[in-house]
């Protein structure tokens, strides 16, 4: 098979959010944009004190998975807020792991990124406006998670 030289659309994508309620088969709702997967590594500066160079090596510390966001129109689904309750009574016995998988034009997956031990940490509600008549209602989840891991298909 040859290999593809033109770029994925970023418009084709599932989110998955496991130990929901619906099991790991059934995705968590229809989202329409997920923003903020990325991961920071701490560089930390050290420098022996009889290098011959007078320059700091750079070496590689902790790191950091950034805070993912998901939007979606608002639908007749209590499972956003389940979770919500869960992470504000159960702590971290409500982490879950989201898998976030790119498809190509055939629906195929080509590759998907792994948030472990996610739990939500800011839910903002729709802007409603009677003016409005056309827009969509849209609420967004903002995501904390602990790691994050990388897989082609």
């Amino acid at each position: 098979m040859a290999e593809r030289i033109t770029p994925y659309g970023a418009f084709n994508f599932i989110v998955n959010i496991s130990n929901g309620p619906h099991g790991p088969e059934s995705p968590l709702g229809g989202f329409s944009d997920v923003s903020g997967l990325g991961i920071e590594i701490t560089m930390a500066e050290y420098r022996n004190g009889n290098d011959k160079e007078n320059h700091v090596r750079k070496v590689a510390g902790i790191h950091k998975v950034s805070d993912v966001t998901l939007k979606r129109g608002i639908v007749n689904s209590q499972d956003l807020w389940d979770w919500i309750k869960a992470t504000q009574t159960d702590g971290p016995a409500a982490q879950r792991s989201v898998v976030i998988t790119l498809r190509d034009e055939a629906g195929e997956d080509v590759e998907s990124w792994t948030l472990r031990n996610v739990v939500p940490m800011k839910y903002t509600g729709p802007t409603l406006a009677a003016k409005g008549g056309g827009d969509v209602a849209m609420e967004e989840l903002v995501l904390s998670a602990e790691g994050l891991a990388f897989e082609a298909a």
